[in-house]
């Protein structure tokens, strides 16, 4: 009897989908300025890093993709920041179709909400709240982009990096002043900088985390659990990132800004590490010290049910807290006087360990075949499995093998490194049968 298809096996094949129907697309001379073909691996690279909203890139995108290029790339962004299942939800009511409950539970899957009830009103209101943030964001960038290049090219570019920031992708048209500049020559520009930053923070902190401050309003003591450590984690790695940053680059990076000029570099470092992928600053000039702190924040990355990447706020927050609650002796982990469900602890040591397991798998890959910096490439691997898209240069220096680990890291780091393993590994339940139990030594 032929077995159906488990959610993450569907949402796996149709990020898959998605991926070489893009690189099919940008592999057309059309794609590219000088109307030539572009090799299958770069094509597949560049596909992986829109659809998997990441930002590395091996040909800059303003200076080598041609206008239809760049529309192909927005367009994979918006569809993977939103969910490939996002978008089938809403040509499904536009056609004026029904859902059955299958097509409602691989939606619930894919943007991770809590329950099948009530799942299409909820993607309405996601389409809806990105529609107004990003265009909001683009009105904002047009009074900056429209003076610099124009009515048209101003328009388009404000559009295209309000998609980009809010979907935490990083991909940036700025290479046509200077190839793989981003955003360093705005990096005193409070509009610009400020907006970006708004974007890519409302995008990372997830679906349901607007949905409840929309219900709730002010009333933080009906907050979810959810909403609450999203918020307080969020603010926590954003300003002490910051401070961090401040502290490490002021004699480095910083030494010839004001301190105006310095703050709101150290912002922008801490809110993009966390899988935004833009920067103000040059990452490679980056003080060690600041590059191990943007390694940690990239592997942390966003919020559940987000457009960002990582292995996720709440996860981090669960382990710290039974962490911290075994150490002290107590029976259960609580916060904000709510107990934590024992399973969250297992499912956040998987997120966790699969993850940063990968990401070293991939170091050692790539350091086999390339003689690379272990810095450089460790920090390369932690912004592909972080969906970041920061990188300290060497992206247009990898090999064809070096490049594939990239693309199976982004391309684990969006799915989900535990939905991966799943859509490949996962069988009908077995018959419970339980092994004998020993104790063993730890620590």
């Amino acid at each position: 009897m032929r077995r159906k298809m488990t959610h993450t096996q569907i949402i796996a094949l149709g990020f898959f989908l998605m991926i070489m129907t893009g690189t099919f697309l940008l592999m057309l001379p059309i794609s590219s300025q000088s109307r030539q073909w572009t090799g299958f691996i770069d094509a597949l690279f560049t596909a992986t890093s829109a659809s998997c909203v990441t930002g590395q890139i091996v040909k800059d995108t303003g200076s080598y993709w041609s206008t239809f290029g760049h529309v192909v790339i927005i367009t994979l962004i918006q569809i993977g920041g939103l969910g490939f299942m996002t978008i089938a939800t809403l040509f499904f009511l536009a056609l004026r179709k029904r859902m059955g409950l299958r097509k409602r539970a691989v939606m619930v899957e894919s943007i991770s909400y809590s329950q099948v009830a009530g799942i299409v009103p909820f993607v309405k209101r996601i389409v809806c709240g990105t529609l107004l943030f990003e265009g909001m964001g683009a009105l904002i960038l047009s009074t900056r982009f429209i003076p610099e290049f124009g009515l048209g090219r101003g328009i388009a570019f404000s559009v295209f990096h309000a998609i980009s920031a809010f979907c935490n992708a990083g991909f940036d048209l700025m290479g046509v002043k200077v190839p793989y500049s981003s955003f360093v020559d705005y990096a005193g520009d409070w509009v610009v900088s400020c907006t970006i930053m708004a974007l890519i923070v409302i995008g990372g902190l997830g679906f349901m985390v607007w949905d409840d401050l929309w219900e709730k309003k002010w009333n933080v003591r009906r907050y979810t659990l959810h909403t609450k450590i999203v918020l307080s984690v969020s603010a926590v790695l954003i300003f002490g990132g910051a401070a961090l940053f401040f502290l490490f680059e002021r004699n480095n990076l910083g030494a010839d800004l004001s301190i105006g000029d310095q703050i709101l570099t150290a912002l922008f470092d801490s809110v993009t590490a966390r899988t935004a992928g833009f920067n103000t600053t040059d990452t490679a000039a980056l003080s060690g010290p600041s590059k191990l702190l943007t390694m940690i924040l990239m592997l942390i990355g966003g919020s559940s049910g987000s457009t960002a990447g990582g292995v996720k706020t709440t996860t981090i927050m669960v382990i710290l807290v039974y962490t911290v609650c075994g150490i002290r002796g107590h029976q259960h982990a609580t916060i904000f006087g709510r107990r934590l469900e024992d399973d969250s602890l297992k499912k956040a040591t998987y997120v966790l360990f699969t993850n940063l397991g990968l990401a070293l798998v991939g170091t050692l890959i790539i350091c086999g075949v390339q003689n690379l910096g272990l810095v450089d490439v460790l920090f390369e691997t932690f912004s592909a499995i972080g969906t970041v898209g920061m990188t300290t240069g060497i992206t247009r220096e990898l090999t064809v093998v070096s490049k594939l680990v990239i693309i199976f890291l982004m391309y684990c780091g969006r799915v989900g490194s535990i939905s991966f393993g799943s859509a490949l590994l996962e069988r009908k339940a077995l018959p419970p049968v339980t092994a004998p139990t020993e104790k063993i030594t730890i620590g």
